[in-house]
């Protein structure tokens, strides 16, 4: 599984880089606060909500604290799909939140 850290995320995001960003978290959590742009879909959705995914795209997967978005992350490479998962998650997101 490719990795990347939060702050070479938020530097691309600076940068106004186009990033397809899933956030795994539960509703609840991220209603605390998410990376600008990012799309929501819980750990538990992603099997049922793949199908709204595009396969040429590549997708940074964001949780908490990289756990779940590693799950993530697998499980949707398992389907062909290129992911890259955010080491740290938003615990060690330091950039702006929407």
């Amino acid at each position: 599984m490719r990795k990347i850290l939060a702050k070479e995320v938020e530097k691309l995001v600076n940068e106004g880089k186009k990033l397809n960003i899933i956030d795994v978290r539960e509703v609840d959590e991220v209603r605390a606060g998410k990376i600008p742009g990012a799309l929501n879909i819980p750990l538990g959705l992603v099997e049922f909500r793949m199908h709204e995914l595009d396969k040429s795209k590549d997708y940074l997967m964001v949780c908490r604290s990289g756990g779940r978005s590693g799950r993530a992350a697998q499980f949707l490479e398992s389907y062909g799909f290129k992911v890259i998962n955010m080491d740290g998650g938003m615990l060690d997101w330091k950039g702006k939140v929407e």
